[in-house]
This record gives structure tokens, sequence and C-alpha cells, in this order.
């Protein structure tokens, strides 16, 4: 394998899935860019001129999107990826600081997801529980949530782990007479 995806990436190991968090944790960084553009125009409504105008969109514009770009980078820095070994979880928080979480694939136990409330039903993200033997990975705000669940336990699958997927009652799809 001559391509690496990402730069801790192992000689044999293969990228099987790729995710990120929904675009929607950029919502503060677009308020306050939007925030910007507005009193960029400001000084036009003192004296109304084109030039003012449009000096002020201009310069409104990009300190628009220098206060934006940390809420950008922290988002397309922030990614998931599962490959046939390992799941990894890098994310980007600011300019300077980023943290990697690496679970082996086979610590993984069960993969949940949940939607809670009508922002996170109507814009289509969720939250997604991975449960290891060392504890839980919740990560939040996950475009499309029940899709990236199904991927991961196809993948889960695929690699000959099966996880315990709970039923409705509070049982679990292995059977009990497979477990004595």
């Amino acid at each position: 394998m001559s391509d690496k995806h990402f730069a801790d990436q192992l000689e044999d190991e293969e990228v099987l899935l790729v995710f990120r968090k929904h675009p929607v944790v950029m919502r503060k960084g677009l308020i306050i860019a939007m925030f910007c553009l507005l009193l960029g125009v400001v000084p036009s409504l003192i004296k109304p001129e084109y030039v003012y105008f449009f000096e002020g969109l201009g310069i409104g514009l990009i300190v628009g999107l220098i206060l934006y770009s940390p809420w950008w980078i922290s988002w397309f820095y922030t990614v998931f990826i599962v490959t046939d070994r390992r799941f990894i979880q890098i994310t980007q928080k600011g300019l300077f600081h980023r943290s990697v979480v690496d679970i082996g694939i086979n610590q993984i136990q069960m993969v949940n997801y949940e939607i809670n409330g009508l922002q996170e039903t109507l814009l289509g993200f969720g939250t997604i529980i991975i449960q290891t033997y060392m504890g839980d990975l919740v990560i939040h705000e996950v475009h499309h949530p029940a899709r990236t669940q199904q991927a991961i336990l196809g993948i889960l699958r695929e690699e000959g782990i099966v996880p315990v997927v709970p039923l409705a009652g509070g049982e679990s799809d292995i059977d009990e007479a497979s477990t004595e």
C-alpha cells in the first residue's frame, strides 16, 4: 500500500470509513461572521455613499472570515477514521490544539446512536456512542448518525467482530445458548 490517507497510518492498514461532524458545529462562527458583515455596513448608514458601503462590506467580510476561520479549521480537521485495525478520532480545537484517540477495532463492544430534539431531527445529526472495554467514546454532532452507525457495524462484522446490539426490551442479539 503506497498511499497513506493520514499521517499515522500503518503500512498494511486499509482505511474503510472516514466521517466527520455535521457542519452545524460551525454555527457560532457563522453568526459572528454575519455580525461582522452587518457591522461593516454601519458607516454607510451614517454617510450614505456607495464607497462607504462597499468598503465597509469588504472590511466586514475580511474580519468575518478571519473570525470564522477557527471554527472552520476545527470542523475540517476533526475527522473520524475506521480502518481494518483501529478506530481513530482526530480532534482539532482551534488552531493549536489537536488530540488523537486510537482504539483497537477489536476493543469495540457496542455502537449506538441517538438523535435528541427537533434541531437534530430536522438537520440530520446526532450522537454516536462507541462502547469499549475501557469506557464510552461519545461523539456529538455526527452527520447522519444512523447511516454512520450501520457503516461501523458493517465494518465490524466484515472484520469478524460481532458487537452486542441491544434489542427492544433490553435483550441482546447474542443467542444465550451460544454463550454457554
